[in-house]
């Protein structure tokens, strides 16, 4: 039976509808840890910590397709719950094409300029080869990578998340099939890796782009539309916090590989890049739910449906609540066997990882909530609230923690960072929540 926004969620149809959500960007971290651990093992170390060193890069660009994907498909669904289906279209339509315009400019810059960033960065000699080389590969197909993380919010907009899962599952098999044979069989090292990601990538954007440029069965289909500065003003507004996570995660990448690389040395940057592929899976769920839940906050929003929009925020705290204990336990106990799956070759780097990881698992106790506090403003269409979160979350709290902390603790604080920049977040987040109550009445 097919779920709507307007209908009345309770715990099992609000699950049924995030779900998809859930395992399309669960899958999506999924085969980026295949990605990882194929160049891990059949690359070497210096490789995989090349690719972790120019992945944050590339990262940044990318956030301008979850601004657009995020922030535009809470005006498309606020629209659609206003009742005025054709301007949801249009709106739409003019989103999809604005990003393939911005992704095309940017992948010719980034081709450009792809050395001397990988030099800034921090990588000479044959790291720096191999981030070039690799990244770009990936800038050729960054107008569909943009796509594919705009169509991850517009399929659940579209009351289409199982659709977004399929073309996800597709995408994320084509990568590690051809990271296996390109990589394992052909033994193109990390080109094989890089031209598998790429495709992928084509696979994840461009499926989607024709199945709404033909007739389909949701609401919204990419039609003719008019240049509209003040519905993309709003889009960037309101998706400003995702540009923000997603930005500053980048940035803050960055600055711990820099970090590790004066403390640990390439160790501690190959290290970090198991924890980062790993934790994604893991964070993965709440980005997840965030997204599911997002269109129907929009909708009933703008239908000015507050008893629902209560019930939604109640419900998804509890969710989440519940997903932060069991997901850090879970994350505890498989630490040695996940290391050991990435870096078993190496017992240093090793026990480096293993520990590391045991560390920063602590940080899933408490980002969970804040990212859905965040998405949840972005959805009310209150980019500015989210944006604050998003800003004092995943870059100033972080940076701060990781220049201090190592000062106070020892080499081991880079590790406890996150969690205490996490934990220090949660108390802003519960700030926001009980302060815009009256304001938005959920």
């Amino acid at each position: 039976m097919a779920i709507h926004l307007y209908d009345k969620f309770n715990y099992r149809r609000l699950i049924r509808f995030v779900i998809p959500s859930i395992v399309m960007m669960v899958f999506a971290s999924l085969y980026g840890v295949v990605d990882g651990l194929v160049v891990s093992n059949f690359v070497g170390k210096t490789a995989f910590a090349s690719v972790n060193l120019i992945m944050p890069f590339l990262m940044v660009i990318t956030t301008i397709g979850f601004m657009i994907g995020t922030g535009g498909s809470a005006l498309v669904a606020k629209t659609y719950g206003e009742g005025d289906t054709e301007k949801a279209k249009r709106l739409f339509s003019f989103l999809i094409y604005t990003t393939m315009v911005l992704g095309a400019a940017c992948s010719v810059l980034g081709i450009i300029f792809i050395r001397p960033i990988s030099a800034l960065l921090g990588a000479e000699g044959e790291m720096l080869e191999i981030c070039v080389v690799y990244g770009r590969i990936i800038l050729c197909s960054l107008t569909a990578w943009m796509l594919q993380n705009v169509f991850q919010s517009f399929c659940v907009t579209a009351e289409k998340p199982g659709f977004g899962l399929v073309i996800m599952v597709l995408a994320g098999v084509t990568n590690i099939v051809l990271d296996l044979l390109f990589v394992a069989v052909f033994k193109w090292g990390v080109v094989g890796a890089a031209v598998a990601t790429a495709v992928s990538q084509v696979v994840g954007g461009v499926v989607p782009l024709i199945y709404f440029a033909l007739p389909n069965k949701s609401f919204l289909r990419l039609t003719g539309c008019s240049i509209d500065l003040r519905a993309l003003g709003k889009t960037f507004t309101n998706g400003s916090s995702e540009l923000m996570t997603n930005l500053s995660m980048s940035l803050v990448n960055i600055l711990y590989n820099y970090r590790l690389l004066s403390i640990y040395g390439e160790n501690g940057v190959a290290a970090y890049g198991v924890i980062m592929y790993v934790s994604f899976i893991f964070i993965s769920i709440f980005i997840g739910y965030s997204i599911g839940s997002a269109p129907i906050v929009s909708y009933n929003f703008g239908a000015e449906n507050t008893t629902e929009l209560k019930n939604i925020r109640k419900k998804s705290i509890v969710i989440i609540l519940t997903g932060s204990v069991v997901l850090t336990a879970l994350a505890i106990l498989l630490s040695p066997v996940l290391s050991g799956i990435f870096v078993g070759y190496d017992e240093g780097l090793y026990e480096l990882t293993n520990k590391a990881f045991t560390i920063y698992s602590l940080s899933f106790l408490f980002a969970g909530f804040s990212i859905f506090a965040s998405s949840f403003f972005t959805a009310l269409g209150d980019g500015l609230v989210s944006a604050v979160i998003s800003f004092f979350r995943t870059f100033l709290f972080q940076v701060l923690a990781i220049i201090l902390l190592p000062l106070i603790m020892g080499n081991d604080g880079i590790w406890w960072s996150i969690s205490v920049a996490e934990m220090i977040s949660i108390i802003l987040s519960i700030f926001f929540l009980v302060r815009m109550k009256k304001k938005y009445n959920y």
